[in-house]
């Protein structure tokens, strides 16, 4: 069986979640990865659920970061996870996204200023947000889903194996780590090798082409990919997150054709 395949949910076109449902179901898509899973939707998200809608995942903005530079902002996004994790886990979901941080700080971009913290003190201050937070997921029957990103984006964790080691090294049966093919066409070497080699920590991967653009618009080698997630015995979420080229409905639609032709020969 191949794994459930989700849509972000502002992609699709539609003026309502319902909609937006919708067009992503009619374009192959089994549901849609939530931007926020909190508990406030619920009069929203559950009777979608009910006639067969799934949210499987949330990538959710919590103004602050796992690894945050501010302590109240960072308490801010830790509080915002656990309430994200409880939302994803009373919808029967599978786990919530997170970055180290997304646009507070890179070391390779102007102006080139040092960081306000030296590596040993962000592993320190990540690994004790990753803990605490695994644990929570891990009580409600759910995951974090810690998602590297490339270095013009985050400074702190670029690849997938800085990722899994840092999972290892936080010790949290609540924590697996995201792989996004747009940050991975950046950062790694080798795709499909990267993949392979976190396979037994990998729990979500988000699809995006070379140039963030829906999948099957640029070069990364997707059908590769699905490949090496069928022989890894990959039971995640994959979900699209990326942006629109073309008319939306088409390009979801044609997005949609193009992923569903490779799942097929999972």
């Amino acid at each position: 069986m191949p794994p459930q395949l989700a849509i972000q949910e502002q992609l699709p076109p539609g003026e309502t979640l319902a909609e937006r449902l919708a067009a992503a179901r009619a374009a192959g898509f089994d549901g849609l990865e939530l931007l926020d899973a909190d508990r406030s939707r619920a009069p929203e998200l559950e009777p979608l659920q009910r006639h067969g809608g799934r949210f499987q995942t949330a990538c959710p903005a919590l103004g602050g970061w796992l690894g945050d530079f501010d302590g109240e902002r960072r308490r801010r996004a830790l509080d915002g996870l656990r309430r994200q994790l409880e939302g994803v886990a009373a919808l029967g979901g599978h786990g919530v996204v997170t970055p180290a941080a997304w646009g507070m700080f890179t070391l390779r971009l102007p102006p080139f200023d040092e960081p306000p913290r030296t590596p040993d003190e962000d592993r320190e201050v990540l690994l004790e947000g990753l803990a605490e937070v695994g644990e929570h997921a891990a009580a409600e029957g759910v995951v974090l889903l810690f998602e590297p990103l490339n270095r013009y984006e985050d400074h702190m964790v670029n690849t997938l194996a800085q990722g899994a080691e840092l999972i290892a090294a936080a010790g949290s049966r609540g924590v697996r780590l995201l792989a996004d093919t747009y940050h991975m066409n950046i950062e790694e070497d080798d795709l499909c090798e990267a993949l392979q080699a976190s396979a037994e920590v990998l729990g979500a991967v988000h699809l995006s082409d070379s140039h963030r653009h829906q999948p099957g618009t640029g070069h990364v080698p997707f059908e590769a990919i699905v490949a090496t997630l069928a022989a890894t015995g990959f039971d995640g979420v994959l979900a699209v997150e990326c942006r629109l080229r073309g008319e939306p409905g088409e390009a979801v639609a044609s997005a949609g054709r193009y992923l569903r032709g490779l799942l097929d020969s999972w």
